[in-house]
């Protein structure tokens, strides 16, 4: 174990290009102090051996998770229990499929781990682990192990070999297809332009810019944004290549910004901010900007971030996620997975009816 992403071991490039679990990312969190002991999310970074690296922290709430185990928590407290600490393995604050157990190879690698996990819970006195999110071949793995499985419900956009917008919105019926068209005239009518820039083309006014923005989104709901300027500087200075900023402007003036982060296959919307509000400017900035990139790119897929089912009409189809438990309390534990099961069965019933709303024509579905 270890306390911060690379105090121990050097860097490992080519394990994979997720930028969530980049040493760029997960350093940032730490050295701008997002996460800390202080924030709820104390870095506890496991080594296996020479090989094996899984990012963890130690909870003290359930914030920035993205799978709510809120009833989990007060279902203990109702019986005089400590459902924190807890851990969870995760990229933070990042509710996007990704891997977690880097560099394992198969699921003798998986169940190494697994038994790591559990003896710090038990030596530590937690009261269980949590895998968030991780990558479909890890899934396969876990579906091996005897843990819990929880079931939700994203929505992503998948790249269909289209040569440019309108190829793709050809799919659409003709309706769907006319609310998008003017979804994305009501731009320029607005008087709204809007520019893409590659990580090596955003200068330190578009950065200021677009934190403005992120931070002011979160104080119209009361509260200050999970990420720090720091953290957001830490970014821009080590994954540039990883980057791209689309930002509105009005008469030449920055109005609002849209924050993604791409691999080699996916482009990765995560964070937006505008200071007054426009017509569809959202969806613009946050949705139709980045399929055109995905297409003019030749990315298989967008992740937009979670929630939202106004993403159906604009062609974001549903994509199943899940994430991975074991509670040491064995009655919890059979408890746990009786509510997993009625999740499982209401998020499959969820999926089937979001199938049937899809803007796609007939012969398309």
């Amino acid at each position: 174990m270890t306390s911060h992403w690379l105090a121990n071991w050097p860097s490992m490039p080519g394990t994979t290009d997720n930028p969530f679990v980049s040493d760029g990312f997960l350093t940032a969190l730490e050295s701008s102090v997002v996460c800390h002991r202080e924030t709820g999310w104390q870095p506890n970074h496991l080594l296996i051996d020479d090989r094996l690296r899984v990012p963890a922290y130690l909870k003290s709430h359930s914030w920035g998770e993205y799978v709510f185990d809120w009833a989990w928590a007060n279902a203990y407290e109702q019986y005089g229990l400590s459902y924190y600490p807890k851990m969870v393995i995760a990229a933070p604050y990042t509710p996007s499929m990704g891997p977690r157990f880097l560099g394992a190879r198969g699921v003798e690698d998986i169940n190494a781990i697994m038994t790591t996990c559990k003896n710090l819970v038990i030596a530590e006195r937690l009261s269980g682990f949590h895998i968030l999110f991780p990558s479909v071949q890890e899934q396969r793995w876990l579906d091996q192990l005897p843990l819990l499985k929880r079931t939700d419900v994203q929505f992503h956009w998948k790249n269909r070999d289209y040569r440019d917008f309108d190829d793709f919105l050809d799919t659409f019926s003709s309706r769907k297809r006319k609310n998008v068209k003017k979804e994305r005239q009501s731009i320029s009518l607005q008087g709204l332009q809007l520019q893409t820039l590659e990580g090596k083309d955003i200068t330190e006014s578009h950065w200021n810019a677009f934190y403005q923005f992120y931070h002011a989104t979160y104080l119209k709901r009361g509260r200050q944004g999970y990420l720090n300027k720091a953290f957001f500087d830490d970014v821009l200075a080590n994954m540039r290549t990883q980057l791209v900023l689309t930002v509105a402007y009005q008469a030449s003036k920055p109005v609002a910004a849209a924050l993604f982060f791409k691999d080699e296959h996916t482009l990765y919307g995560r964070y937006w901010g505008c200071f007054d509000e426009f017509n569809n400017l959202h969806f613009e900035a946050c949705y139709y900007q980045g399929i055109e990139y995905c297409i003019r790119n030749k990315l298989d897929r967008f992740d937009p971030g979670t929630q939202g089912e106004h993403k159906i009409a604009r062609g974001f189809e549903p994509t199943y996620t899940h994430s991975y438990h074991w509670l040491s309390h064995p009655q919890f534990f059979e408890a746990a997975r009786r509510f997993c099961d009625d999740e499982a069965k209401m998020s499959r019933q969820y999926y089937l009816d979001v199938q049937a709303n899809l803007p796609f024509k007939q012969s398309d579905t």
